[in-house]
């Protein structure tokens, strides 16, 4: 893998966690992150309108993958108002590319011995992230599923999907109805005014990097293997688990550091697919 790539792939996963962190931190998380998705679809619409080219054919996996990314923002916020995020991320993060391996499987691809090893180590990382206690945070944990599940749904579906348009012009057309209903829902509980009080610095960077993220992996994948690329990005696993302890002062237990590397590792040998 070239140096270049490797930077963009590690630059990448540092972005996606930050951005998780910067709104897990947030008074209100689902205000903030709807400041996030509005920056974000505002702040690159020109760059959508400059690479402009969208397919008619890509207009149903736009509509499939809006659904998605729906569930996925009110999966995600719900699990940061009452879960650590060093235990929802690695598991969501980690559970997703072995769902989105499986649908491969299903689909006809063969799964190597690496790959099942892989999978074996997600799952036993998972476990370790979650704890053996008997009173775990049974709800993250099922959340964290769920959120996996919705992300290697329109993973699949995105990947049909950016081969009729272009990368941030696609990417826009998904988030536009995202942005939007979230701010709808905000408007018909009559919490508005909690997104007008979460916009700021911090707000305004997530959404920033949230967007700068998803670009720094298109540019990787310019210059070297998806498997790889792939491998690279999941160290956002570590980072989250890092900047939980650090920034939301999060309990981190050697045992969960221990299994957020394990998932690390098997998402690595997973994204040779």
């Amino acid at each position: 893998m070239p140096v270049d790539a490797f930077l963009l792939a590690l630059g990448a996963a540092a972005l996606h966690a930050g951005w998780n962190i910067l709104v897990a931190r947030a008074e209100d998380v689902r205000a903030a992150t709807t400041v996030a998705l509005v920056v974000g679809v505002v702040l690159f619409a020109p760059v959508a309108a400059l690479t402009w080219e969208v397919d008619a054919a890509a207009i149903p996996w736009i509509v499939a993958s809006v659904v998605l990314e729906l569930a996925y923002f009110f999966l995600l916020t719900t699990a940061y108002r009452s879960s650590d995020v060093s235990l929802v991320y690695p598991i969501a993060r980690g559970v997703a590319p072995v769902l989105v391996l499986a649908g491969a499987s299903i689909a006809g691809a063969a799964l190597d011995p690496l790959q099942a090893l892989g999978v074996v180590l997600v799952g036993l990382g998972v476990l370790l992230v979650r704890g053996a206690r008997r009173h775990a945070d049974r709800r993250g944990v099922l959340l964290a599923l769920a959120i996996a599940m919705t992300s290697a749904g329109y993973t699949l579906v995105d990947n049909e999907g950016i081969e009729h348009a272009s990368a941030v012009a696609y990417l826009e057309l998904v988030l536009v109805p995202v942005a939007v209903a979230a701010l709808v829902a905000h408007t018909v509980t009559g919490r508005l005014a909690s997104v007008r009080r979460e916009l700021g610095p911090a707000t305004v960077a997530a959404g920033l990097a949230s967007f700068g993220a998803y670009a720094l992996a298109l540019a990787a994948l310019e210059l070297a293997s998806a498997a790889s690329v792939a491998a690279v990005r999941e160290t956002s696993v570590l980072f989250a688990v890092a900047l939980g302890a650090f920034v939301l002062r999060e309990r981190v237990t050697p045992r969960r550091a221990v299994g957020a590397v394990l998932v690390v590792a098997g998402v690595a040998l997973v994204a040779t697919f």
